[in-house]
């Protein structure tokens, strides 16, 4: 198996989901750092023009989206697995839900007033009128929820996730599961943020479980970054796994492999991925996309979340 490479940049709560799911399961990987707001030339080279963040590299598949991510991941090193056995699918619904409702939410209230004056003293460096444009780009120029609205709805949320601690350390029980990882990362934004931090003390339960999820601690991180035109090399230089090429075709839309088609999210990152279709499975889509700087590479998709249709001539 190639070395696991995963785009992201320090900031990004999903890429902390991912960092400590390498953590979970003792994984060692590769960074490779990702600009936080357009262009990212190097990174859209390799996706055909997918520019969310984490994205994880396996020589020549590119894995887009946290689902499909930590599916894979769970797939390489199933144990401790993210998902706990008779749970499975609590799991990965609670999951969906934090991805979106909490993590909308939870950024809604990080990013009001206070918050975005806390983030912008944090990062001096960042162009908080360019970062504002960007988001605002990806969201579709669909707006924000309101601070007060955001404030009420996080507090009542964080109110049911201490719930679910009354009696366990994690949400599920026992084990920590992909549900604790995808709740966990929105809050742990709000955590640094000191200016709007006050809101995670205000359910006992919250603080100390987010003790033990960051105890997973990031897996082997290799002590050397890869440069963004390192990683398109060992692209260029791999052949794409065909595991998934033909095998367990689920054709819910009348399109056929070898088909050109677009695949685009369903909300919050609207670029469209263009390519042929080499797979779709249950669970993902796979476009083959070649380009000059990468060669051929397969780009991997979630189903849930993504759009797929058939090119237009």
């Amino acid at each position: 198996m190639s070395d696991l490479i995963l785009h992201h940049y320090p900031n990004s709560p999903f890429a902390e989901k991912i960092r400590l799911t390498f953590g979970l399961k003792k994984l060692a990987w590769t960074s490779c750092d990702v600009s936080p707001i357009m262009p990212k030339p190097e990174l859209q080279a390799l996706t055909g023009a997918y520019r969310r963040v984490p994205v994880l590299q396996i020589g020549a598949d590119v894995y887009c989206d946290t689902l499909l991510i930590c599916e894979v991941l769970e797939s390489l090193n199933p144990a401790p697995s993210l998902y706990p056995q008779g749970q499975t699918g609590l799991a990965r619904t609670l999951a969906q839900w934090a991805d979106g409702t909490l993590f909308s939410t939870a950024m809604a209230y990080n990013f009001s007033p206070k918050g975005g004056m806390e983030y912008a003293r944090l990062n001096p460096t960042q162009d908080m009128k360019a970062f504002a444009m960007d988001r605002g780009a990806m969201r579709g120029g669909a707006p924000r929820m309101y601070p007060g609205d955001a404030a009420a709805a996080y507090k009542s949320y964080l109110r049911r996730i201490a719930t679910m601690l009354e009696s366990s350390p994690f949400v599920l029980g026992d084990q920590v599961s992909v549900a604790d990882l995808a709740i966990y990362h929105p809050l742990w934004f709000t955590r640094r943020l000191p200016a709007v931090a006050d809101v995670l003390a205000s359910n006992a339960a919250i603080l100390p479980w987010m003790d033990r999820v960051a105890a997973l601690g990031h897996g082997k991180r290799n002590s050397t970054e890869l440069s963004r035109g390192e990683s398109l090399e060992i692209a260029r230089q791999a052949t794409p796994d065909m595991a998934f090429s033909s095998a367990n075709f689920q054709d819910e839309h009348g399109i056929p492999l070898g088909t050109l088609v677009t695949i685009t999210a369903e909300s919050f990152g609207l670029e469209v991925t263009s390519g042929t279709l080499v797979a779709a499975t249950r669970t993902r889509f796979t476009l083959r996309r070649e380009h000059e700087l990468t060669g051929v590479v397969h780009v991997h998709f979630p189903r849930i979340g993504f759009v797929l249709k058939k090119a237009e001539a």
